[in-house]
């Protein structure tokens, strides 16, 4: 048996699970981190947009930011046990519609673009190839409305089996009002953590560096984030579609 964390790029489900992947790593459980969106741009310029987040991150151009994030992802897994699996589909800032038009060209915060319709389908193909019957899933809420984690829910969803589902962060920090609505029709499940694996949760945290700067929208460190979010429940919360639904 595997738990399978389906993580939209290389940083959400450490972001948002590290703690419970490190506590299922110390159990003994066979964890693993399939991050979707991790392919390399293809050669050639990349678009204002993709400029822009690249100066944000300071992670230089196309390959240099998908190898420094891949390390840093590597790096995070490591500090919490687990193994990642790294799909190539594309980020949202490096797809193009045929003619090289960009498809995502000012916002992430959007719905999927008509040229993605078929993206969902494609990647859950790749994913069941992949799987195993006895596998655990757990995909996100895409709480915030990115179009990458629409998408990987979606995706995850046309898988047709159970599903577990967490919290985006850092997007339930930012937007804490979008989490009720998104989890009242399901049931809530929450999982014992230890202050080691908060530790380990806030460690796995810091090593994706390229990004710490441009996640919270809230005065206060991740570091301290993820413990006010532990201390809640001295756990995390999952959700599941409740057995009594329909």
């Amino acid at each position: 048996m595997r738990w399978i964390y389906f993580s939209p790029h290389f940083d959400d489900a450490v972001l948002s699970c590290g703690g419970l992947i490190h506590a299922q790593a110390q159990q003994g459980l066979t964890v693993e981190i399939w991050t979707l969106f991790g392919g390399e741009p293809p050669a050639g310029p990349l678009s204002d947009f993709a400029r822009q987040i690249h100066a944000m991150w300071g992670t230089g151009d196309g390959p240099q930011t998908v190898a420094l994030r891949k390390e840093e992802d590597l790096s995070a897994a490591a500090q919490l046990g687990a193994e990642v699996v790294h799909f190539d589909f594309l980020d949202c800032i490096y797809r193009r519609a045929p003619d090289g038009t960009p498809l995502y060209s000012q916002s992430v915060f959007v719905p999927p673009h008509p040229l993605d319709s078929d993206l969902p389908a494609v990647m859950a193909a790749a994913l069941d190839s992949e799987l195993l019957a006895e596998d655990i899933l757990v995909g996100p809420l895409a709480l915030g409305g990115h179009v990458d984690h629409l998408l990987a829910r979606a995706a995850v969803e046309r898988l047709g089996r159970p599903l577990l589902y967490y919290a985006d962060i850092p997007y339930l920090i930012n937007y804490p009002a979008t989490l009720a609505p998104a989890v009242a029709a399901l049931d809530e499940e929450c999982f014992p953590l230890t202050e080691a694996d908060l530790r380990a949760w806030q460690a796995g945290a810091a090593a994706y560096a390229s990004q710490i700067d441009s996640l919270l929208r809230v005065e206060a460190s991740l570091e301290q984030v993820l413990r006010d979010y532990w201390n809640e429940r001295r756990g995390l919360r999952l959700w599941r579609v409740s057995a009594y639904a329909g």
